[in-house]
């Protein structure tokens, strides 16, 4: 039997079992509950936060022949059949490879037909936003006033896209980033179902890798696992070919003191280890908004997912910095990932570190800011410095005068 990968094998059939969206859920199962269905649902938000699994628990949902509080039981005919793909009603389009006026025009015509089996003819469109303009058009009329037994569930990750004739005719639900103490708990279960190991760190640096996706949090675990019994911190930076904390303080380090060619080593070090330059700079960036956090939030809820070892690590670098200084170091790092797009990375890599570590050769208002600051810091250091007269040293000083 093929290997599944763990984002199919635990993916939520139930509601219930859906993590980090109990806003949305509760409402659905609410719904559903008292029969109160409506014919067109939006579910927007970004990749790998439950859109897909919600869809399709809906449309078993709604087709249940026995449901339990909203929730489908699973259990039933036609639970089965849907689950295992027999039931043809229910009709799943990837919008990115079917976007045309002709495709949607298709459609239109199937949803005069009653179903086949189920009570519902449901239509999960994937990545509306991908449809042309004609197509939205064409699909404008029937979202409007469907037949009675036809749903449409549209899901998409730029909401921003859609024409707000679509918007107005759909119920809308905005989907969260999951929170990463949820999503460690979640790979902390799916650890122990599976029977491998994965320390607290590696937990919580797949959830920062992820960005609030379930989906890309459990591929990674994926990679983990092929590898060890015993997932550590340094299993998933290997997997994610990703700097590492070290490395992360080190070049901060570098930047701070303006040492350009140790700074350039490390780089070139990082880049022969396949870490991708793209990869590293959002690290870089991550890494120094978080410097930037640590200046400006005070109190036990800063937001940052971090391990406790280098929140540490990290506090104290902090206080090295001055809050000008990082926020003209964030402005460099952001025009270099806009200038990554197109050029060499690494060229464009090592030229932003050299401006980093030398201000002065540039003459972009951020680094005459990081000057700017840089010599306020050193006159109010030299002021700490100087000690105010002595009473004997007055004196001295009167007798070489007289």
């Amino acid at each position: 039997m093929a290997y599944q990968a763990l984002y199919r094998k635990y993916r939520p059939i139930t509601f219930s079992q859906v993590i980090g969206q109990e806003h949305i859920t509760q409402t659905l199962k609410n719904e559903l509950s008292s029969q109160k269905i409506v014919h067109a649902y939006l579910f927007t938000g970004t990749r790998g936060t439950g859109k897909t699994s919600c869809a399709k628990i809906l449309a078993k949902a709604v087709n249940c022949l026995s449901p339990v509080d909203g929730d489908p039981c699973g259990k039933c005919e036609m639970c089965k059949a849907i689950a295992d793909g027999k039931i043809t009603d229910i009709c799943e389009i990837d919008a990115a490879s079917n976007n045309g006026v002709d495709d949607i025009r298709d459609l239109r015509d199937q949803v005069n037909f009653l179903p086949a089996a189920a009570k519902y003819r449901v239509y999960i469109i994937d990545e509306v936003h991908m449809l042309s303009i004609g197509a939205f058009n064409a699909l404008l009329k029937t979202l409007e006033e469907p037949p009675e037994h036809v749903i449409f569930i549209l899901a998409t990750t730029e909401v921003h896209k859609l024409p707000a004739t679509i918007l107005s005719r759909c119920q809308r639900f905005d989907f969260k980033r999951i929170q990463h103490s949820a999503i460690c708990e979640r790979i902390r279960q799916i650890a122990d179902a599976e029977g491998f190991k994965v320390t607290d760190d590696a937990a919580t640096l797949i959830a920062s890798a992820s960005d609030g996706g379930m989906r890309d949090a459990l591929s990674i675990l994926d990679l983990c696992v092929s590898g060890d019994k015993i997932i550590d911190e340094d299993t998933v930076a290997s997997v994610c070919s990703m700097a590492g904390n070290d490395y992360l303080l080190k070049l901060a380090n570098f930047i701070k003191i303006g040492d350009t060619q140790n700074a350039l080593l490390l780089i070139d070090e990082l880049h022969n280890s396949s870490v991708d330059m793209l990869r590293l700079l959002s690290e870089i960036i991550k890494h120094f908004r978080d410097l930037m956090i640590i200046k400006t939030v005070k109190g036990e809820n800063i937001p940052i997912v971090s391990s406790k070892e280098r929140l540490t690590a990290i506090t104290a670098q902090a206080e090295s910095y001055d809050i000008r200084e990082l926020l003209s170091i964030l402005s460099i790092l952001q025009g270099c990932a806009a200038n990554m797009q197109s050029g060499d990375r690494r060229c464009e890599m090592e030229m932003t570190i050299i401006r980093l570590c030398n201000p002065s050769l540039s003459n972009d208002i951020n680094s005459l800011e990081m000057r700017i600051t840089a010599l306020e810091n050193n006159i109010a250091d030299n002021k700490s410095c100087c000690k105010e007269p002595s009473k004997i040293d007055l004196e001295n000083i009167s007798e070489i005068t007289e």
